[in-house]
């Protein structure tokens, strides 16, 4: 698979009912800009809403993966995803006329078939991995459920399912490389057992569901006129079964066919990451809801990532940009109110600076005696200084001061006490433009971030 994004060169749609509405849906592809990433959009409802491919919106799990944005869902995405992910695409547009995604023949192939003939476009943007440096884990004893992601070089995954059940007991299925998905998992449907099809029917579930879109497993015997009355149901002729084992007696693909949708599914629900994994994944009794929990953990464990990648490097033999008395030039602040000590950086759209903190600043007689804790209200003021000198740097031949107009979403998210060095990284957003300057404000002891908030400030001459 290549680094690089990739989206399609044509539209292509697809048609067919939903799984558990039932209803006739058109699901069409589209080409999408880089870093768009993988979004759906309801045709159907007006101001035609669009909901990201994000675990954030995942609102239920019980027969399929399901997005919700406040009355907006979108459901059994999760064949789809897969489709997406094994086809090395990145950013795709997809329009939905309905509630649900079609089913299909109940697996990815028809999707994958589709995409195919649309044809691929490289874009320029590089392809962005979670690397799985180190074990992850998801586990719910109760269910015998166990999710863990190891380090490897590539994605691969191992499923292994197990049910009570004399037709499907245990099975196991793996993919070694994502090449290998259209031909060895892609084709693999959704199944279901016979028992559970009359309480799926009772919740409104299954709706669209036949014989052609799902294996329907009989694992104990049924009356002729038991299985008539499911085929009423269902809207099929008639159903059949010659003995214990799948209705109509249907050939499987693959003697594991069900453990390799399995497989399936933990591929299209971990494509709303939103990161491409490389690592082995190894799923013990895995379903939509452990999978998308156990997403959350690793989409956790991406933030943790990026935060920490954002973290300015600090060397405190190396000569600073800026030293106190450069910085005493560009500011008004004296004792005790400035707070920077140094400029270890500066870019076009960012500035560091550091302040250390001795037990002999002066508000520690007050905040606390028994527990010095460094005022959030002084980070957020030195935040701000520290933002200043990055505009006034630029123009050390005029005298201009800067003034807070607006602070939003601070945070705090851990004490500075005595000993603490403070790394403050300023980025500018979007410019200066008619003498105010927004920024966002970072503050960090080594690789924690302790404080963070948004600034807007006025420049004004003196």
């Amino acid at each position: 698979m290549s680094d690089i994004q990739k989206t399609i060169l044509e539209t292509v749609s697809i048609s067919g009912k939903g799984l558990h509405t039932g209803a006739n849906v058109t699901m069409t592809f589209l080409p999408a800009p880089e870093n768009h990433g993988f979004k759906f959009k309801r045709t159907d409802i007006e101001g035609h809403p669009i909901l990201d491919c994000d675990l954030s919106l995942v609102t239920d799990t019980s027969r399929g993966t399901v997005l919700q944005m406040g009355d907006i869902r979108i459901s059994t995405i999760e064949h789809t995803m897969a489709a997406l992910i094994a086809s090395d695409l990145d950013n795709i547009l997809i329009e939905l006329d309905g509630p649900e995604a079609p089913i299909m023949d109940g697996s990815s192939i028809k999707i994958m078939e589709a995409l195919k003939k649309a044809g691929l476009k490289e874009q320029k943007s590089k392809r962005e991995y979670f690397v799985v440096k180190e074990k992850i884990t998801y586990s719910d004893p109760e269910k015998g459920v166990e999710i863990i992601a190891l380090p490897d070089d590539d994605f691969r995954a191992n499923v292994l399912i197990s049910f009570d059940s004399i037709v499907l007991g245990n099975q196991f299925a793996s993919l070694d490389n994502i090449k290998d998905f259209e031909k060895e998992i892609a084709p693999c449907r959704t199944f279901v057992f016979v028992r559970e099809l009359e309480m799926l029917l009772q919740h409104n579930l299954v709706k669209g569901g036949d014989l052609d879109n799902a294996i329907v497993i009989m694992d104990q015997k049924m009356d002729q006129k038991d299985l008539d009355r499911l085929a009423s149901l269902f809207n099929q002729d008639n159903i059949q079964a010659d003995k214990i084992g799948i209705l109509n007696n249907i050939n499987l693909h693959f003697n594991n066919e069900p453990a390799r949708h399995k497989l399936l599914d933990i591929i299209g629900d971990l494509a709303l990451v939103g990161k491409r994994i490389k690592g082995r994944i190894i799923a013990t009794r895995p379903g939509h809801h452990a999978n998308t929990e156990f997403g959350k953990i690793i989409k956790k464990a991406i933030c943790k990532e990026e935060q920490k990648n954002k973290v300015p490097q600090y060397n405190p033999k190396a000569k600073p940009l800026f030293d106190i008395n450069d910085i005493k030039n560009m500011l008004p602040h004296r004792y005790p109110f400035l707070l920077i000590d140094k400029i270890i950086e500066k870019k076009d759209n960012y500035i560091v600076g550091v302040k250390n903190v001795t037990v002999n600043e002066p508000f520690f007689q007050g905040h606390f005696p028994e527990e010095p804790v460094m005022p959030g209200v002084l980070l957020v003021e030195a935040m701000g200084q520290c933002g200043g000198i990055y505009v006034l740097s630029d123009n050390p031949d005029k005298n201009y001061g800067t003034y807070f107009m607006k602070m939003d979403n601070i945070k705090f998210r851990k004490k500075v006490i005595p000993g603490d060095t403070v790394i403050f990284k300023l980025e500018l957003l979007g410019g200066i433009r008619r003498g105010v300057a927004h920024m966002k404000g970072y503050a960090y002891v080594g690789d924690t971030l302790v404080a963070e908030g948004g600034f807007m400030a006025q420049i004004v001459e003196q």
